[in-house]
């Protein structure tokens, strides 16, 4: 009798563990997955505000940026000429420290008259100056640029998740990185092909570029500096200064695409 009543008692500490370690697990996976932020609901532009070259804030020109079966499309049925409209769609809060994940895929619209480089060419901002201080004739914001890319060329290499400087400077390997934009590891991939993207940035420190679960590039010490930004406020570009927080923005160049599954937890 002892001997059965010491092996119930032992099954039913077991049981509690047990199920103690199951709703543990499932807690952390729930907690988890509440860190995580979501920038764009699906449905619409609501916390997003957009900014382009020759334009007011707020004014989204030919309603470029637009949702449509879930998905923020860069779209240009509604021009006649690009004319040099460089545009942003920036959420409105400024992060400083996070993990940001998105999915982008190309169309095939794009604008003859857009520069040759922008040919299957976008990219997600990041650290950028705030929307508000964009000055009209200012045509990209001061920032560090996700650069996105597809294949222009069958065979030829053309990889994604570069990093672009548009008034600002990073450090590769304790050394100012010469040249606007350094491209990644990344493979290629077809202009149609859905591709996953991730940021992880800590302040003014490391920042890794993550292209469909791989790391493709890192680099440190993002600061203000460098050229091409053209037409801001002298006020705000303080070559130097330490980028260790900013807004992100989605670029449109004259090239047709769409974003979904946008979400951020800060770290």
């Amino acid at each position: 009798m002892r001997k059965f009543k010491t092996s119930l008692v032992f099954i039913i500490i077991l049981s509690v563990a047990s199920c103690g370690s199951k709703n543990s697990k499932k807690s952390k996976h729930i907690n988890e997955a509440s860190q995580w932020e979501s920038l764009f609901n699906g449905e619409n532009l609501d916390g997003w505000i957009p900014k382009f070259y020759h334009h007011e804030l707020g004014d989204n020109y030919a309603n470029t940026f637009r949702v449509k079966n879930g998905v923020i499309q860069v779209n240009y049925n509604n021009y006649k000429e690009f004319g040099d409209r460089y545009g942003h769609l920036f959420y409105n809060k400024p992060f400083s420290s996070y993990h940001l994940k998105f999915e982008y895929r190309f169309t095939d619209q794009w604008m003859k008259d857009a520069a040759s480089y922008t040919y299957r060419n976008s990219g997600v901002m990041f650290h950028s100056q705030a929307p508000k201080t964009i000055l009209k004739e200012q045509n990209w914001p001061i920032s560090v640029e996700y650069q996105i890319l597809a294949e222009e060329t069958e065979g030829e290499s053309r990889p994604t998740g570069n990093m672009c400087s548009p008034g600002t400077e990073i450090f590769v390997n304790n050394e100012i990185a010469a040249q606007h934009c350094v491209p990644s590891s990344s493979k290629t991939y077809k202009w149609d092909e859905w591709v996953k993207g991730e940021l992880i940035v800590y302040s003014d420190s490391l920042v890794i570029h993550i292209v469909n679960g791989k790391e493709v590039l890192r680099y440190n010490s993002p600061q203000i500096g460098g050229g091409t930004t053209k037409g801001y406020d002298p006020a705000i570009k303080i070559d130097g200064k330490s980028l260790t927080e900013g807004y992100i923005g989605l670029q449109a160049e004259g090239q047709g695409i769409e974003f979904k599954e946008i979400k951020i937890k800060e770290l």
